[in-house]
């Protein structure tokens, strides 16, 4: 049966690619972005292209309007609540826009939601940095990686909030409502708390989206700033692996709805940010890529690695796409775009 769907943020990196899944499925898509993010408006030519232009719905909207929104949902079955500020250090600069984007942004689409009586399906694109700098996690630091002592199948869902940074805040703000919506409305929402995630059609830029980012600059040619020592890992979760956890949570509404989910590439899928994926990247663009070097950034973790055991349970779902495979995608990708 075709479902209705709403893909606020639709024309960024995991909501293009969402969308391009639920095109060829034959599902009736609606995509609400305000088109502001470098790389929004070539992800809809290649939906147009792929599909046609009359194949979705394109509502050029912010999700600060709430009469917009309220309009765009109605008799949609699945909203995909992707539409966010999503760089630590732009809300450092700004907090105020982060908190009317992130928190406010996502009130209005809880709220939109609530209104239409129907009770859709609503998945929030969260965020690891809810948990803060985690300072108080024990680390062992190793030759080109900082690993966990105390955490091996990483970081669980019932780890304590500790929302560092204005981003930290305003998306763990809509972390928490999209709970309590569930607790107190019935609405049935799922939370992703998403790890490092990367795939084509990702126009990474220096302060989000590090893997696409540094695959775009050595293409380039240009200098990479590194900040800290390198050694920070992340478990990176290719962004098809990523489109399985929805469907799942989709198709398992009855197991998944009001739940909460960390999802990344797990403990068997992670990279350093630099002194790994350097000689990676190196071998797989063929030449040397020229470095500077920059102090931590605020919130920065050491390491965050995501428990994906209770995604396991509850969805059936695991990573299937390896780190070099993914890898090599986004590079396979990168080159065509030059």
């Amino acid at each position: 049966m075709t479902n209705k769907y709403l893909i606020t943020g639709g024309a960024g990196f995991i909501g293009s690619n969402y969308a391009h899944r639920l095109l060829a499925r034959g599902e009736d898509v609606t995509i609400f972005d305000n088109l502001s993010r470098p790389g929004s408006e070539k992800n809809i030519q290649w939906l147009q292209t792929d599909f046609g232009r009359d194949a979705f719905n394109l509502v050029k909207g912010d999700v600060r309007n709430s009469e917009a929104l309220e309009q765009a949902v109605q008799d949609k079955q699945v909203i995909i609540h992707l539409a966010a500020q999503v760089a630590v250090t732009t809300s450092v600069v700004d907090p105020r826009e982060d908190f009317e984007i992130n928190a406010g942004g996502t009130f209005n689409t809880l709220e939109a939601a609530r209104k239409t009586g129907e009770q859709p399906i609503l998945l929030y694109a969260s965020t690891n940095k809810v948990f803060g700098g985690m300072e108080d996690i024990r680390v062992r630091e190793e030759e080109t990686r900082y690993a966990y002592i105390d955490h091996p199948m990483g970081i669980a869902e019932s780890y304590p909030l500790d929302f560092h940074s204005p981003y930290g805040c305003s998306k763990g703000s809509g972390d928490q409502y999209m709970r309590d919506y569930y607790r107190i409305y019935g609405l049935r929402t799922v939370v992703f708390r998403q790890s490092c995630i990367y795939g084509p059609r990702q126009f990474g830029v220096e302060d989000q989206g590090w893997l696409a980012w540094f695959a775009i600059a050595a293409r380039q040619g240009r200098t990479i700033t590194i900040y800290g020592d390198g050694k920070q890992v992340r478990d990176v979760l290719y962004v098809t692996d990523l489109m399985d956890a929805y469907d799942s949570a989709v198709e398992n509404i009855d197991h998944s709805a009001g739940e909460i989910f960390n999802v990344g590439g797990g403990p068997q899928n992670t990279i350093s940010v630099w002194r790994e994926f350097a000689p990676l990247l190196e071998e797989k663009i063929g030449k040397h890529i020229p470095t500077d070097q920059a102090d931590w950034r605020p919130g920065d973790q050491k390491i965050y690695v995501s428990d994906i055991r209770k995604a396991k349970k509850l969805l059936n779902w695991q990573p299937k796409v390896s780190v070099d495979e993914g890898i090599s995608n986004l590079v396979d990708w990168v080159t065509k775009i030059d």
